[in-house]
C-alpha cells in the first residue's frame, strides 16, 4: 500500500464535528481524507446528515498537508458535469492541489426521492458524464454530444465554453464508487481509482476480475495491468480488546447499507453480500430493516461480514489485517474510526498509524 486515508461519513459524525476529526487524521500522519455526501432521513434526528462540499472548504482552510477528496458527494444524477468541474477545479485552488474527486451514482430511492431524477442507465450516464468533467477540467471547450448529456443544446443560443478557473493540478484524478460488476468494469476502463465499500480482501480476486476487464479494454493489460490504478476501499475500525464488542457498533452501520440503503428490489450493498455468500443473513437483515426493525436488523448481520469488511480487535489483530489488504491489492487503505468522542476517534487513528509502521506498511 503507498497511502493511508480517514474516511469521514457524514452518516457516522455530525457535519461541525468532522474538521476537528481530519485536523487529528492530519496530527496523526494520514495522507488524505475520503469527505462523504449524505441525506439519509433515519439519520436526520441525530444531525449526521450533511454537505460535504461545504466541508471540504473548511478543511481546506483547516489543513496544510492532508489531502482531500469526495466520497459519492456529487452523485452524477444530482449535479450536472460542467458544476461538478467547477467545484473540483476550485476546491483544488482552496487545498493546494490536494484534491481528489470522487464520483458514483447513488441509487434510485435518493436520486428519485431527494433529487427529483429518474435512475436510468448509470452505466451510460457515468461514462458521459466523466468524459466531460475531464474535457472541463482540460480546460477545453467543452463541446459533447451524447446519449444522455448535451453541449451546448442544438437548438439555442448556446456556445461551447471554457473552464475559467486554473485548476493547480493539470490532472485531477478521479475516482468511482462502484460495486456490481459492470460498473467496477467500467471503473478500471475510465477512471484513476475505485472507492469501494465492503471491501474483503477474501473475495479480492473476484472482485477485481472485472476491473481488470476494464483496464484491458483501456490497453492495460498483463501483471501490471493494476499499476497506476488506485483500489482505496472504506473500512469501518473499532479497536477493543474483545472481538464482538469491536464488531458491536459497526452492526447497525452494515444493517444501514445491506437491509436500508436502497429497495427490497434494488439494494447494490445487499446484492454484493450476497455475492460474498450471505444470502440467507442479507435476507434477513433487510426484512427486518425495512419492517423498522433497526436493532434486530443490526444484531442478524454476521459476525463473519463484519470481520471481512472492518477492523477489528485488538492492535495486533488488527496489524495482521492490515497485511492482509495490502496482500489483497488495496494500494490506499482508508479508515473510518468507530468512536463515540474526538478523542477515541483520534486514539483509534493514532493505533492504526502504530501497527502500520509495525507491520513495515508505513511508507
Amino acid at each position: 500500500m503507498t497511502d493511508f486515508g480517514y474516511t469521514m461519513m457524514c452518516e457516522q459524525s455530525r457535519p461541525d464535528r468532522l474538521v476537528g476529526d481530519l485536523q487529528s487524521a492530519e496530527r496523526a500522519g494520514f495522507d488524505f481524507s475520503v469527505i462523504s455526501d449524505h441525506y439519509a432521513p433515519w439519520l436526520e434526528e441525530q444531525g449526521h446528515a450533511g454537505y460535504a462540499w461545504s466541508i471540504l472548504g473548511a478543511a481546506a482552510h483547516a489543513t496544510e498537508r492532508i489531502g482531500l477528496m469526495t466520497y459519492v458527494t456529487c452523485p452524477i444524477l444530482r449535479y450536472h458535469p460542467a458544476v461538478v468541474a467547477q467545484k473540483a477545479a476550485t476546491m483544488q485552488i482552496l487545498s493546494g492541489g490536494r484534491f481528489r474527486l470522487g464520483l458514483g451514482v447513488s441509487g434510485p430511492q435518493v436520486s428519485e426521492g431527494w433529487h427529483g431524477v429518474r435512475f436510468g442507465s448509470p452505466l451510460g450516464r457515468t461514462e458521459e458524464y466523466v468524459a466531460i468533467v475531464r474535457k472541463a477540467l482540460a480546460r477545453e471547450r467543452v463541446e459533447f454530444h451524447g446519449k444522455h448529456y448535451e453541449l451546448p443544446l442544438p437548438d439555442g443560443p448556446g456556445k461551447a465554453i471554457k473552464l475559467t478557473v486554473h485548476p493547480v493540478r493539470e490532472h485531477i484524478p478521479v475516482y468511482l464508487a462502484a460495486i456490481g460488476p459492470k460498473n467496477l468494469e467500467l471503473a478500471g476502463r475510465i477512471a484513476d481509482g475505485w472507492l469501494p465499500l465492503f471491501f474483503a480482501p477474501e473475495h479480492a480476486s473476484q472482485l477485481l476480475e472485472p476491473v481488470r476487464t476494464g483496464r484491458a479494454a483501456a490497453g492495460h493489460t498483463g501483471d501490471d495491468a493494476l499499476d497506476g490504478f488506485d483500489i482505496a476501499p472504506t473500512v469501518p475500525t473499532r479497536i477493543d480488546a474483545d472481538v464482538e464488542a469491536a464488531a458491536a457498533p459497526i452492526r447497525a452501520y452494515a444493517a444501514l447499507y445491506i437491509g436500508g440503503m436502497g429497495s427490497r428490489d434494488k439494494n447494490f450493498y445487499n446484492a454484493l453480500a450476497v455475492r460474498m455468500g450471505f444470502e440467507q443473513e442479507a435476507q434477513q437483515v433487510q426484512d427486518l430493516y425495512l419492517g423498522k426493525q433497526y436493532a434486530e436488523a443490526a444484531a442478524a448481520v454476521p459476525r463473519d461480514f463484519i470481520d471481512q469488511t472492518s477492523l477489528i480487535g485488538p492492535p495486533e489483530r488488527i496489524r495482521d489485517r492490515l497485511q492482509a489488504y495490502a496482500d489483497s491489492g488495496v494500494t490506499t487503505l482508508t479508515v473510518s474510526p468507530f468512536g463515540a468522542t474526538l478523542e477515541e476517534r483520534t486514539q483509534i487513528l493514532r493505533t492504526i498509524a502504530e501497527q502500520l509502521d509495525a507491520a513495515g506498511l508505513a511508507q
